[in-house]
């Protein structure tokens, strides 16, 4: 922020001082006095709420952040004004005196304007109380961004309606990562804001900067921190995306398709979903890694989430499987992930177990998952089972339909499931 702007209260006067207290009891009643206070006077004061200037003092305790270079040397100062003010708290009452004496709805202090605040803040009544009196809905932040940029929680679906009915764009993207609404909507898992934005025109395929599409920055935004809730969410805007023309196979820079990421982020309702609408499973990125590698590098640090069940979709859709001789660094990857391993191995007709396997395992993961890992052992320079073998024929014939088809057959459940490479804890 400029340094030459005009502060009608800075932050050494008696109004912030004040001011500051007020916010920081969350005493909203005084606040608000306040701001009606200097309303007659100056409608469009711009007040300076914080600044850098802590940082110049030579006996000011730095934080650890200063000390190890990484704070910005940019000199900045925190800027509103009394409608930014209003608008981000949510007094509509106080907000429509601001506007019926005289202030801007379009002013824009630190950055933002009064719009922008009450859509960060979810709070609808002022942001359609802004617009009705002339707010602009598609002014950029200093940071680039429109207010429906700024809807980022199902609390603000209200808002970004208000913004679409009122004429804000859907295909503004932001300045810097030229992201859309709908990219927002993806990153947030916000299917209820995507289908307005989708409804308005959005483009489903559009790329940001990094070439990530809305689909495939929802695929890569749907990981394990999430609640079974927002899951669900992540899935239901997929299921939308798909159904207004996504492109499922379309990669970003690093070609990294949708599918790559669902896998990574061990999504096995994502995985079949992407799958169903003809994701290319054997897609390749820049590292060389399809997305069973990609599932495979998850398969320990994200153990808890069953990352052999996407391994084993995979295969039985027809992934190109591991490079035999590249098993043996598999192995030592994923030695904690007994299932995933099981499952791996069971997917080749024959694989010879040599004393180097025994070797790869850590000893503390031979006790923990022992009875495991001595089947395997065992089978050392031995042929596997017929049942194995005629497994693999069966498996063969039926190839990329192995998941449509065998579940059909006239078989016993626990043959069926032994056909698609359910794990048993130990190898025959």
């Amino acid at each position: 922020m400029s340094e030459d702007i005009k502060l009608d209260y800075p932050l050494q006067s008696d109004f912030v001082q004040t001011l500051n207290e007020a916010l920081d009891k969350r005493d909203l009643k005084c606040v608000e006095d306040l701001l009606r206070r200097v309303t007659p006077e100056n409608p469009n004061a711009i007040i300076e709420l914080s600044n850098d200037d802590w940082k110049k003092d030579p006996a000011v305790e730095l934080p650890p952040a200063v000390l190890l270079g990484l704070w910005s040397l940019e000199y900045k100062r925190e800027l509103t004004s009394p409608l930014c003010i209003a608008a981000a708290q949510g007094f509509s009452e106080c907000l429509q005196y601001l506007l019926e004496h005289g202030a801007h709805p379009n002013l824009c202090a630190g950055g933002k304007t009064a719009l922008h605040e009450a859509c960060a803040n979810s709070n609808t009544e002022c942001a359609e109380l802004l617009l009705e009196h002339g707010a602009n809905p598609n002014l950029l932040t200093e940071e680039g961004v429109t207010a429906l940029h700024l809807c980022r929680t199902p609390q603000s679906l209200r808002c970004a309606k208000a913004l679409v009915r009122h004429g804000a764009k859907v295909n503004l993207s932001s300045e810097e990562e030229e992201e859309t609404p709908l990219h927002v909507a993806a990153r947030f898992g916000l299917p209820h804001h995507a289908q307005l934005y989708l409804r308005y025109g959005a483009s489903v395929n559009h790329t940001s900067s990094s070439g990530e599409s809305p689909l495939g920055l929802a695929c890569a935004e749907a990981q394990e921190k999430h609640s079974d809730d927002q899951d669900e969410r992540y899935l239901q805007l997929c299921r939308l995306l798909l159904s207004y023309g996504a492109n499922v196979n379309l990669a970003d820079r690093e070609r990294r398709t949708p599918l790559h990421k669902a896998a990574r982020n061990v999504q096995h309702a994502l995985v079949e979903l992407l799958l169903d609408h003809g994701a290319d499973i054997n897609a390749i990125d820049y590292n060389g890694c399809s997305p069973l590698s990609c599932v495979l590098q998850s398969s320990v640090i994200r153990q808890e989430w069953q990352p052999h069940t996407v391994v084993q979709t995979l295969l039985n859709r027809g992934s190109i499987k591991v490079w035999p001789q590249a098993l043996l660094k598999v192995l030592t990857a994923c030695a904690a992930a007994p299932k995933t391993v099981e499952i791996l191995f069971n997917s080749y007709t024959l694989v010879p177990v040599t004393y180097k396997w025994v070797k790869a395992i850590p000893e503390e993961m031979l006790q923990l998952h022992r009875s495991f890992y001595e089947s395997l052992f065992a089978l050392d320079h031995t042929p596997r089972s017929l049942q194995h073998l005629c497994r693999s024929v069966v498996r063969k014939h039926f190839g990329k339909n192995c998941y449509l088809l065998l579940p059909r057959l006239p078989i016993p459940k626990a043959l069926q499931l032994y056909l698609l490479l359910e794990p048993e804890g130990f190898i025959y």
